[in-house]
């Protein structure tokens, strides 16, 4: 069975936050955890943003890159590409959900890459992205 890794949880297996232990204890576990290409452009963007805002130097914020890279090269790790018709599968979980649910666009990417992987558990910390993934049938774990 596979985990789809979500970048809130990417995030804390790069960055020291409260969950980052149980996150790791979580994909220690898995034998196959998938890494969409939207996440790993969403990590990027997330350390390009505290580089920009002074929170991180430079020299980290590619060792940070380097350490992400390498770490999603290795088991249990698979990067996926994302799937095409993603945007319009996306849309069409919002007419299922009835728009009663509601979590950013691009966590509705995130569930529509899932669906097209034939993935159907979410490892998030998104309280809203979970929502959402329950109602569309997936199974979340949470650190």
């Amino acid at each position: 069975m596979s985990l789809y890794l979500d970048t809130s949880c990417l995030l804390k297996l790069l960055f020291p936050e409260p969950e980052s232990a149980a996150v790791a204890a979580i994909i220690s576990a898995e034998p196959r955890v998938v890494v969409s290409t939207l996440a790993r452009l969403e990590a990027r963007v997330r350390i390009a943003a505290r580089l920009a805002g002074g929170l991180l130097r430079r020299p980290l914020a590619l060792r940070l890159v380097r350490q992400m890279e390498s770490m999603l090269s290795a088991v249990p790790f698979e990067i996926a590409d994302l799937p095409a018709g993603v945007p319009e599968i996306a849309e069409g979980h919002i007419v299922v959900a009835r728009a009663a649910i509601q979590c950013r666009s691009l966590d509705r990417l995130h569930l529509a890459t899932m669906q097209v992987l034939g993935l159907d558990r979410l490892l998030t910390t998104d309280l809203a992205q979970a929502k959402a993934a329950r109602a569309l049938g997936f199974v979340t774990v949470h650190p």
